[in-house]
């Protein structure tokens, strides 16, 4: 049994602080060949996540704490939709569709969210990054 409460958010904050990328995973699933991949996704402001694509899987975001900016881009490059993830505001997730360019922005420190796309890993390969 894993418990998700503020001691292990705490934890994973802080190691997201000490990063140069100002981000930190928490695996929840096995290992990297697992079905669904699951973790916690611990983010500091001036984290810098490419635009990026996964074909084929759908990605969901679940805020725990904090606050993001989740933005959609089109193939032309522009932002075409974006979307405040808050407990403030009641909009406390985001299911992003397989294909679908986006990236994040942090609004808060300590932000946590719970990460849920299908298995196994995919690293992200060129094609799959925009540069803006």
């Amino acid at each position: 049994m894993q418990l998700i409460n503020d001691i292990l958010l705490d934890e994973v904050s802080e190691k997201a602080t000490l990063s140069p990328r100002l981000r930190m995973n928490y695996n929840l699933h096995d290992d990297l060949e697992a079905k669904a991949q699951r973790l916690l996704n611990a983010l500091e402001p001036g984290t810098q996540l490419p635009v990026h694509r996964h074909p084929h899987t759908a990605e969901t975001y679940i805020l725990l704490r904090g606050r993001i900016n989740v933005l959609f881009y089109n193939e032309d490059k522009q932002v075409q939709e974006r979307q405040e993830l808050s407990v403030a505001s009641g909009i406390y997730g985001v299911h992003i569709p397989a294909g679908q360019w986006h990236t994040l922005e942090v609004l808060e420190n300590a932000t946590v969210i719970f990460e849920v796309k299908d298995g196994p890993y995919t690293p992200l390969t060129e094609d799959n990054i925009m540069n803006l």
